[in-house]
Order: structure tokens, then sequence, then C-alpha cells
């Protein structure tokens, strides 16, 4: 498995790292009893295949189920030398109470240290505040670090890319664990910022937030040929030398094969992804419209100053990936986390237009968009299409 110098780390990380959101059994907390005989030998079957491929770098979280219980038993049946272990836990308020996470975290992990930890969905101005300010949550990861008990640390973030710079040019984190895939660039500047400061970086879920990819549509199939949507994404990702690491988010051992197919094709990943993304672009461009394409985010209100927090800019980049490439699986999941997954998901569906916020009430804030006139009905047609379907974020901390 090749690797890359993961920052300020130092640390050789494999391109490929195993994330274990997928994995676990539940997503919520289970006693050990709980656990089932078929689910922790799936568990180990992915772990092994991933060990032998060379998958050194897991990361996991105090926040995703079962997850740390399972892994902690899988990782001392599988022992791996070189394995290199990442937890996130999330700010608090009271740094006691993250501490304790903490704890819980190594407990259930059954280790006496990891080499990456992670201040867990560092979204807000907020949780940036909690974890920075005096005494808090940094303060406390710094007396792990003097007991050897953290290697180093970074943070994990759905936030504005805004807020993810500020929080780098802090120059308080090692590493930063963000969103960038071919679908979603807007946090080139973070990238940039990173690179900057010398900090690792992590791509999280490109599969399953990159556009649920485990289950493309089968125009996006076509559009891709001859790369499968894993494949043309993976190597979207790792040809940027400013990416170290992307998850590979493994249910079981047969998900990592196209992830693994992605790595025999990396010497001519500008080649294979320039022929492949030519074709999406020349399709959207096809569906949508050259005039759209390039003046659709002009002028959008944040969804914070928008009536009903109607979360626009979001709306519309989902109706883009239903336009251009039958994205539909996709495009209701996100829809309908609008409105349900709090910080990590922000703002609101289209529900409320015509019921609650009248077409000219939005109107007024789109001003400033050449698009204004059309972009009511546009959400119509959206919500009509795969609205009415609410999704709760599995992991809310």
């Amino acid at each position: 498995m090749p690797s890359r110098r993961f920052g300020r780390t130092e640390i050789q990380m494999p391109i490929l790292s195993l994330g274990g959101m997928r994995f676990q059994q539940s997503w919520k907390e289970l006693n050990p009893e709980e656990i089932t005989l078929e689910s922790q030998e799936l568990l180990k079957r992915t772990i092994s295949k991933a060990t032998e491929c060379g998958l050194r770098h897991i990361e996991t979280a105090r926040h995703y189920g079962s997850s740390e219980l399972q892994l902690g038993w899988a990782l001392k049946a599988i022992p791996d030398t070189q394995r290199l272990i990442q937890t996130k836990v999330p700010p608090r308020e009271n740094p006691k109470e993250f501490e304790s996470e903490l704890e819980i975290s190594f407990q259930k992990l059954g280790c006496q240290k990891v080499d990456l930890l992670a201040i867990h969905g560092l979204n807000l101005p907020t949780h940036l505040e909690q974890t920075l300010r005096p005494g808090g949550c940094l303060d406390v990861v710094r007396r792990w670090q003097d007991k050897d008990r953290i290697g180093h640390v970074g943070f994990s973030t759905h936030a504005s890319s805004e807020l993810i710079v500020q929080a780098i040019k802090t120059n308080q984190f090692d590493y930063v664990n963000l969103h960038w895939y071919f679908i979603h660039q807007d946090n080139e500047v973070a990238l940039d910022a990173a690179a900057q400061f010398d900090l690792g970086v992590f791509i999280i879920s490109p599969t399953d937030k990159g556009g649920h990819l485990h289950t493309p549509s089968s125009k996006l199939l076509d559009l891709c040929t001859p790369l499968h949507p894993i494949v043309f994404n993976d190597l979207f990702c790792l040809r940027d030398p400013r990416v170290h690491t992307i998850s590979v988010g493994a249910a079981r051992a047969e998900d990592l094969d196209l992830h693994l197919k992605a790595i025999e094709l990396l010497e001519m990943a500008d080649e294979n992804v320039a022929r492949v993304e030519e074709k999406l672009q020349h399709e959207a461009r096809a569906m949508l419209g050259e005039s759209w394409l390039s003046t659709w985010q002009v002028g959008l209100p944040s969804w914070d100053e928008t009536p009903g927090q109607i979360n626009i800019p979001v709306l519309l980049w989902l109706n883009n990936l239903l336009e251009a490439w039958d994205m539909e699986g996709y495009a209701k999941a996100r829809y309908g986390l609008l409105g349900n997954a709090s910080h990590w998901f922000p703002g609101e569906n289209a529900d409320a237009l015509d019921v609650e916020i009248s077409e000219d009430a939005l109107k007024k804030v789109l001003f400033k968009s050449p698009w204004r006139d059309e972009i009511p009905d546009l959400l119509r047609k959206l919500r009509s299409r795969i609205g009415g379907s609410p999704n709760q974020r599995l992991s809310i901390a």
C-alpha cells in the first residue's frame, strides 16, 4: 500500500484508511453480551483483509455505536505492530465531560494509547471555542499527550470552509478530517490552508457522502465507464498531493476491492480522471445548460439568512446532481437530512415553501441571484421528486 507523509505528524500514512462508521453491529451503544458472533466475525474478516492489504490506519469514533467496542476486540485478535489507531471525541462545554468520554473510548478500544485523536464535529464557532479556550478540551488532550496516551491531535469537521480555515490557522492541530471529493469541492480553500500549515489531510467518507457511490445510478455507472464511480472518485482525490489518505467505509471485506483497484490505477490517475471528468461535465452541461452551471451559485443567501432557514445552496446542488447524473438515492437522503441533522447538515429542506414560507418572501432574499424567478419552481420540482422522507443522522453528538 503506498503511503504519504501525513503533514507535520511525520507519520507515513497509507493512502487508504479503514473507516469505522459502517462495520459495527449497531448505531446504539451495546453491552458486550449483545454483540453477536456473526457481527464480530464479519468485522474480523474486514480487519484481516485490510491488514493484509496494508490499510494500517483504522479510525472510529466515540459515537459510532458499537464500533469502538467491537474494534477493540478485533484488534487484539488480529495484531499488527504497524497499526495506527484514530478515534474521535466531540468537544464539550464542560471539559470534564470531554475527558470522561475520552476515558470511555480508551476503555472500549482496550488500548493505552491512540496515535491520532480528532476533536469530532468541530462544526460551529462554539465548538472551536470550547476546544481552544484556557482549560478547555484541548488542554485535556495536552495532558494526555504529556502522559504519552495520545500521539497527534486533529479535528473532524462538517463546518463551513471559513470555519475550517479559521481552525487550521490557529496552528493548534496536526491534521484535519474533512469533506472534499468530485461532487463537493467547496473545501478547496481548506486544503490550501492545510498545506500551508503542514497539516495531515484525511478525506471523510468519499464513497458514501461523496455520492452513495456504493449504489450508483445506472447513468453514473455509464458515464464513469471504464471506471467504477468509486474508483473514479478515489483517483480524483488521491491524484491531489494535498490529500494524504481517504477513508474506506467498509461494511464487509469485499467493500475494499474497488478501492484497491483504484490503487492499481494510481500511476495513471490524471489520464483516467480527465477522461471520466470530461464525460460527466459534458452531461451536466447538456442537462443543465452552461448558463446555469456558471451562475447558479451567484447571490444565494445562506440558510440562516433565508426565511424558514431553507438551505437554498444545498438544495440547488442536490438538484444539479439529480438532473445531471440521476443521483436520486443520494439526493433524497441528503434532502431528508435537512432539518434533522443539527449542526452536521444545517438548514431546512423545501417542505415549508408555499406552506409557512411564501414565494415572495423567498424572492426577497434572492434579489442578488440571476435565477431569482426560476428558483422557487426548481425547489417545488425537487420537493415533488425527492421530498417526504425525513432522515435522522445516525451519529449526533
